[in-house]
């Protein structure tokens, strides 16, 4: 099963999407932020073209699990997606994400002058690897 993860900002909106087995999460493209609408027809494009079974925004929340303002916005996000597909849409938290997706950066070496600009589609990455751990079905 392919899925495809949005990290939604508030400038860019990073992309990324699942091996067909649904287990391992690979960066994708990211897409420039316009308007509500538009951005979410291209994100429903992309999973038609991908195949994707499902789409997972990224959703801040605070220490309480309660949407913060950028999850509000992903929420607002979500559910225009809905509109433009029949594929389903999963809201998950992306607490940290781009953290993670700098550290990960740090870790593979990448020099500091490098590591400037967008990690988007990285957290989109670590949004969707998280999804994908819990969501896998385990092997015996």
């Amino acid at each position: 099963m392919i899925v495809l993860a949005v990290d939604p900002g508030e400038k860019n909106i990073g992309l990324a999407v699942s091996d067909p087995t649904g287990t391992i999460a690979n960066p994708l493209v990211v897409i420039k932020h316009i308007s509500r609408p538009r951005d979410a027809t291209a994100i429903a494009q992309v999973a038609v073209e991908r195949g994707a079974a499902c789409i997972v925004v990224g959703q801040a929340l605070d220490e309480n699990g309660q949407p913060t303002y950028t999850g509000r916005r992903a929420l607002r996000l979500a559910a225009v997606i809905r509109t433009q597909t029949d594929i389903p849409v999963v809201l998950w938290d992306e607490s940290n994400s781009t953290t993670t997706a700098r550290a990960a950066r740090v870790a593979m070496g990448v020099s500091r002058n490098k590591r400037r600009g967008h990690l988007d589609e990285l957290a989109a990455t670590v949004i969707l690897q998280s999804y994908l751990d819990l969501h896998i079905p385990q092997k015996p």
